[in-house]
């Protein structure tokens, strides 16, 4: 999605795009070779990188580097990312 930005924003609103897009699945990743209370913890670090990226696609749009339609597909990917984040938090949650 980034490729086509102003070059001017490479170090600004691309970067940080790139930045929090990779820490939702770095986040997961670490934190799951660790103790469930770790992991929740990850996972909602992963989840505040999903809000951090919501936040740049509405700057990106207002900014007019994606269309309304690409918009709504990555926020769309974004908003079932996090409810399968929160789903996997809640199972962690429940003892078996």
């Amino acid at each position: 999605m980034t490729k086509k930005f102003p070059k001017e924003e490479l170090y600004g609103i691309v970067n940080q795009i790139r930045r929090a897009s990779i820490s939702i699945s770095l986040n997961i990743a670490e934190g799951s070779s660790s103790s469930k209370t770790e992991f929740r913890r990850y996972l909602r670090m992963a989840r505040g990188s999903i809000c951090e990226c919501v936040a740049l696609l509405e700057i990106s749009l207002k900014l007019k580097y994606i269309s309304v339609d690409e918009y709504k597909n990555y926020y769309q990917k974004c908003a079932s990312l996090s409810q399968m984040i929160s789903a996997l938090i809640k199972s962690l949650n429940i003892e078996h």
